[in-house]
């Protein structure tokens, strides 16, 4: 059975990754490591290691430590490493920068670090992905429709958070240069499905409207972004780790270019609640306008594409958070952390 580390398998992604794999899996086993910040909710995956014995077990414990990282890979002896963890909401790295730099930069540092240390001897179909994002890239124009961003477009983040995940890439990318070493980055536009935390446009917009509190919409709403579905992005990184060449970045994205403000009013729609809630406020600092992906590379070099239209998956995804109101009071409450299993 193959043993993959991942990191961050708590938070949204992550989570819906493990759910992702041991579903569709059946001879891989996940070792979680998480620090269990304020975005790791052990209810993701809550019963996950009964449902799946063996094959999921969860470490708590701070990918800056190497400690425990250098226990973790003698102990599992993982061949491979997925790094999703990551401080990643833009707002908070405006407030405390550095908090996302010692974890997006010198956490992945340190994970490369041990990885390199127990792999020295025999790099054999060992893996390292690095989990990154478009927001790398900085902004597209909006006049122009047509641009989006490849593997080949100059890095140029705009935010402290972006800025952090462009040098953890760079630092993943130079030990492939230096050592050899098996390094993969994938770059992926917005996430959206069940399990997010309600800081995030689609969550915290449905939570406020079933309130009837006021939607915040940034300046004008008219950002545009690519939206990916979560499983879409679980998926590609599956296809990433089996099939891509070493020292590449792959490109993933939804296919779907939406303004902000058409699905803050789309889950109005849904929810029959009056587009009078929103409320426009002044704008984030630094905010990128658009963001598109060109991910023809994945595509035409491993044969990935997106699986979900966004007109479903989002209705879907707006019922789930109607059936999962507990859920949302968990997190408000801040409860959600007391149980692990």
């Amino acid at each position: 059975m193959k043993t993959i580390l991942i990191t961050g398998g708590l938070g949204f992604i992550g989570s819906n990754f493990v759910r992702y794999v041991l579903t569709k899996y059946d001879d891989i086993k996940l070792i979680n490591l998480d620090s269990m910040t304020y975005a790791a909710n052990p209810q993701n995956l809550y019963g996950i290691e009964n449902e799946y014995p063996g094959r999921y077990i969860f470490v708590k414990g701070d990918i800056c430590d190497p400690v425990i990282a250098e226990k973790i890979f003698q102990e599992f002896k993982p061949e491979s490493v997925i790094n999703f963890a990551a401080e990643s909401h833009v707002d908070r790295s405006i407030e405390d920068p550095n908090v996302f730099i010692k974890t997006n930069v010198l956490g992945t540092a340190n994970l490369l670090n041990s990885a390199k240390k127990l792999w020295s001897d025999d790099l054999t179909d060992k893996r390292f992905l690095q989990v990154s994002t478009d927001e790398v890239y900085g902004t597209l124009p909006e006049d122009q429709p047509d641009k989006r961003f490849s593997e080949n477009t100059p890095l140029d983040p705009h935010s402290p958070y972006s800025a952090s995940k462009t040098s953890a890439d760079l630092i993943a990318k130079s030990y492939f240069d230096t050592y050899g070493f098996p390094v993969l980055t994938t770059r992926c536009s917005n996430n959206y499905g069940p399990y997010q935390f309600p800081e995030k446009l689609i969550p915290l917009m449905i939570s406020n409207a079933l309130e009837d509190k006021e939607l915040p919409v940034y300046g004008d709403g008219m950002q545009i972004r690519d939206w990916l579905y979560v499983e879409d992005h679980c998926s590609a990184i599956m296809k990433v780790l089996e099939a891509g060449k070493t020292g590449e970045v792959y490109n993933i994205g939804g296919n779907n270019e939406i303004k902000n403000i058409d699905i803050v009013k789309m889950i109005l729609d849904r929810l029959k609640k009056p587009h009078s809630l929103i409320k426009y406020v002044k704008d984030r600092l630094g905010h990128d306008r658009r963001y598109a992906i060109d991910a023809s590379k994945i595509k035409n070099e491993l044969g990935w594409e997106p699986s979900f239209r966004f007109d479903d998956k989002v209705k879907y995804t707006i019922d789930w958070y109607i059936g999962n109101k507990g859920w949302i009071e968990a997190i408000k409450k801040g409860t959600y952390q007391e149980e692990r299993s």
